[in-house]
């Protein structure tokens, strides 16, 4: 039987890998004691190097090469989390063919889940007039109001990574027009995916609601400007679960203090949290939620269960639904 090393942060013990899923990884693997942590793994060496498969999440180590050295048996690398990049900093998992594979389309469920009930909601501009109507204190029929409504609007998607995949799945369930920006979409691809692709400026002129997708790169930092917001139609609204960064976030306050017809939804931030000082927590059409898009709750839970899931396809010699190539990370937020 196969050993195993558990490494994550205490405070998601059962969070990701819930009693029930350790519970059933222990009928097919070997459990090492204890559980090890970012802050303690480096006293328990003699485990690591026994190791041939690590499991992880939120709180995992740098896996470079000064900690391989220490784990000659590693096989597999079971993430139950997103993004590797912080993990993964060099070449050596590549170099020694260690399989990885890890959660994030997991994460992305939710995510997408979110969003699109921001995307409904924002179709009925409802943020604008919940808004107006607390602070006038009057409340008209809706149909007096400029509302795009569901029916025939347009939804700009940013990126066809992991998530807008499947924000685009779910909103073929409704009669909108689907714009996507993506360089790397090809206008066959588009065509089967029946969505219009169109240049970023284009995106956030012609669309209701623009929801931002992708990836933290350095080709995507900054990239979505003022003049990207300011084009946008009135009564838009912008969303964005991604990172912070990918916005010019003190040209985005300008605009939004000038065009108060424009909501901006905000899970993320650059800093996160904000200054205490930002103008996003006091202006009236930003909507500020503290990173939740992700998952949260008993949605970690379903991170785990897709790494069990993964280890009996890895134990059956059965091909892996999330594995991780070297050509893939390179992509990957």
């Amino acid at each position: 039987m196969l050993k195993a090393v558990f490494i994550f942060a205490d405070k998601i013990k059962d969070r990701d890998y819930s009693p029930s899923v350790l519970e059933e990884i222990g009928k097919h693997v070997e459990i090492l004691e204890p559980r090890l942590t970012k802050d303690n793994y480096m006293e328990y060496w003699d485990l690591i190097e026994q190791a041939d498969i690590i499991f992880s999440g939120i709180g995992a180590p740098r896996m470079d090469k000064e900690f391989l050295d220490h784990a000659p048996n590693l096989k597999a690398i079971f993430y139950a989390a997103g993004t590797m990049k912080h993990i993964l900093t060099d070449d050596e998992a590549w170099s020694r063919e260690i399989t990885i594979t890890t959660a994030n389309v997991a994460n992305a469920i939710p995510v997408a889940e979110y969003t699109l009930g921001q995307i409904l909601l924002s179709l009925k501009n409802s943020w604008y007039l919940s808004r107006k109507l607390r602070e006038e204190k009057t409340y008209t029929n809706g149909i007096d109001y400029s509302i795009a409504g569901v029916y025939d609007s347009t939804v700009g998607i940013i990126s066809l990574s992991q998530i807008g995949k499947l924000v685009i799945d779910h909103l073929k369930n409704f009669q909108v027009d689907i714009a996507l920006y993506d360089p790397f979409v090809t206008d066959e691809q588009a065509k089967e995916l029946g969505v219009k692709l169109c240049s970023l400026e284009e995106l956030f002129e012609i669309s209701d609601v623009v929801s931002l997708h992708a990836p933290r790169l350095p080709e995507t930092m900054r990239m979505i400007t003022g003049e990207h917001l300011q084009s946008m139609k009135k009564n838009a609204t912008f969303i964005n679960t991604a990172r912070g960064e990918i916005v010019r976030e003190e040209e985005m306050i300008e605009v939004l203090k000038n065009r108060s017809d424009l909501t901006a939804l905000l899970d993320v931030t650059a800093p996160e949290p904000p200054e205490s000082d930002s103008p996003l927590y006091t202006l009236g059409n930003v909507f500020l939620t503290p990173h939740i898009a992700g998952s949260v709750g008993k949605e970690r839970q379903r991170l785990g269960m897709f790494m069990l899931e993964e280890l009996k396809r890895y134990l059956d010699n059965e091909p892996l639904k999330y594995q991780i190539t070297k050509e893939a990370f390179k992509h990957m937020a």
